[in-house]
């Protein structure tokens, strides 16, 4: 209908263009205010009218159309009011001929990589870790329903100066048994003795560069410490990833690009991009307003900068991707700013390809979860607590609940997701487990329990074989939903655009509220057959897009709860 009202108004409308047009159309907020409307106000100054006459004009002009029921001008805007049985029936023939509704080819051909979750080795999988971990995964599933290759990094920080310290920490400090006991704690608690000891004794941290450097030159006995301590981590981040039900198709972290650094290196001099300051190697980037991109160190050993310049080269060449996108805090927005300057001065024409998507802080409301160093909050413990939590409610509640623990932690986990994605990424997250769990607010178990009564009516009703009439789905209640169900396409397009998996997030939670009130309105199980099959047809179709929708946070649905 959106299409066909967007034909009409470009039939009369020579001043835009179809595509603005179709960026123009609204949806009022209202539904005595029409079905779709067109502001005026920026065609005034091209035919030299008021908003208000233009809008008159162009009702009478669109007026009289078979799909329209009625056309009206108020104020600025042209109100359209659509021809109801007809709209019905559209939206149900367009859902039933789709194999997977709201997905899409547009990236048939296409390949974005995701750069995302990204922990650092020999330190414990943080809640700033558990953000880029969701926001990516979900990333990874919106293009992926949109058709692209999505290719999914978790870019390790498995390699730097401070693997020179832990080395030098463990061989003073440490033992093997204490390590192989208490796996990432104990790596972590050496590399804070390590700065404690460095403060009263600053040649400590000469020893760490030093021992880095000859990690990076092939010290075959640090090599080996390191590779182990990569090992003992990873078994500890995968169990975190065992929970959230997330997988990546490359773990190649910092480490792998240290052979591939001194093709950075060498490109940039032979671009003369490479000067000297203050004895390490840099680009400058003071006409781009940013402080200089520094590429080698003083001793010769690569940075964070250098490596990240090789990955971006290393997956151009690997994967030839359309775009590659980098799920990393806020804070990291200088250097992502001047690691694609350095691309785009290397004459690059991907640079514009590479983007960096932040994302906010998030806290606890209290410090309950803090780490014994009082300011740290491990994922893996706030997770298990969601668990813990969740399984408390359904004792209190439900305590018969068949598969109690798997629906626990579909249910703990996904209020996690939905808390942390309903909100703008930059917006910072706030951990309150009052709201957090709550089964009546605007939360991931509020939408989760809106699926399961779906399931609950459509056990009730049994098998509803008749087909669905659009005439019996006119009234207020049914139309409200079936909007919603219609706008799903697109906000799985928009949430792609704006690398904003909030907009899916938010769209679960209108659909649900639709749905709540269609549930109160409209009785279900009722004697005439054909609108008891309309309408548990469009329960039907509710579960089905809601729980697509929530697949795209990276959240499970229950059927009971």
């Amino acid at each position: 209908m959106k299409n066909k009202i967007i034909d009409l108004l470009a039939a009369h409308v020579d001043a835009l263009t179809r595509q603005d047009i179709a960026g123009l159309i609204e949806i009022p907020p209202k539904a005595d205010m029409g079905d779709f409307a067109f502001p005026c106000f920026r065609l005034a100054k091209a035919y030299r009218k008021s908003p208000a006459l233009i809008a008159g004009d162009l009702a009478q002009a669109c007026s009289g159309e078979s799909f329209l029921s009625e056309v009206k001008a108020v104020g600025g805007y042209v109100n359209f009011y659509v021809d109801k049985q007809q709209y019905v029936k559209q939206i149900l023939d367009t859902v039933s001929s789709s194999p997977s509704y709201g997905s899409s080819d547009q990236g048939k051909g296409q390949t974005i990589c995701i750069d995302y979750s990204s922990p650092n080795v020999a330190k414990n999988f943080h809640i700033g870790h558990l953000r880029t971990t969701i926001i990516g995964n979900s990333l990874y599933k919106i293009f992926s329903k949109l058709g692209y290759k999505v290719v999914r990094i978790n870019h390790l920080g498995d390699w730097g100066t401070q693997f020179g310290k832990l080395i030098v920490a463990y061989k003073k400090w440490g033992s093997k048994e204490e390590v192989e006991e208490r796996g990432i704690q104990e790596l972590m608690e050496l590399y804070v003795r390590f700065h404690k000891e460095a403060e009263k004794d600053d040649s400590l941290n000469d020893e760490g560069r030093a021992a880095f450097a000859a990690l990076e030159q092939g010290n075959e006995e640090y090599l080996a410490i390191w590779k182990w301590f990569v090992d003992i981590s990873l078994k500890e981040f995968m169990r975190i990833y065992k929970i959230l039900d997330i997988d990546f198709d490359a773990y190649t972290g910092e480490s792998f690009y240290r052979d591939k650094t001194a093709e950075v290196v060498q490109l940039l001099k032979d671009k003369n991009l490479l000067v000297e300051s203050q004895g390490a190697e840099v680009v400058p980037l003071d006409d781009y307003d940013m402080p200089p991109c520094i590429v080698a160190k003083t001793d010769g050993s690569s940075i964070y900068a250098t490596r990240d310049l090789a990955a971006i080269l290393y997956r151009k060449r690997t994967y030839d991707f359309s775009k590659c996108l980098y799920v990393t805090g806020l804070e990291q927005k200088l250097h992502f700013s001047q690691v694609f300057k350095v691309i785009d001065l290397m004459g690059y024409d991907f640079a514009g390809d590479l983007v960096h998507i932040p994302y906010g802080l998030v806290s606890l409301k209290n410090g309950k979860l803090s780490s014994r160093e009082g300011n740290v909050i491990f994922a893996e413990d706030l997770l298990r607590e969601s668990i813990q939590k969740t399984t408390d409610i359904i004792n209190k509640k439900n305590p018969d609940l068949e598969n109690k623990e798997e629906v626990a932690q579909e249910v703990g986990i996904g209020a996690i997701i939905f808390n942390d994605l309903y909100n703008q990424r930059i917006k910072d997250v706030t951990f309150d487990w009052n709201k957090l769990l709550n089964f009546d607010g605007e939360t991931g178990p509020y939408v989760q329990y809106t699926y399961v009564r779906c399931c609950s009516v459509l056990r009730k009703v049994g098998d509803v074989s008749g087909v669905m009439e659009p005439s019996l789905l006119t009234d207020a209640a049914s139309l409200a939903l079936l909007k919603e169900i219609d706008r799903f396409p697109q906000v799985v397009k928009d949430a792609a655009d704006r690398y904003e998996p909030s907009v899916i997030a938010r769209y679960s939670m209108d659909l649900a509220h639709a749905f709540s009130r269609f549930y109160q309105e409209c009785q279900i199980n009722v004697e005439d057959e054909k609108l008891k099959a309309s309408r548990a047809g469009l329960v039907k179709i509710t579960a089905s897009v809601l729980k697509d929708a929530l697949a795209l946070l990276g959240m499970k649905c229950p059927e009971q709860m």
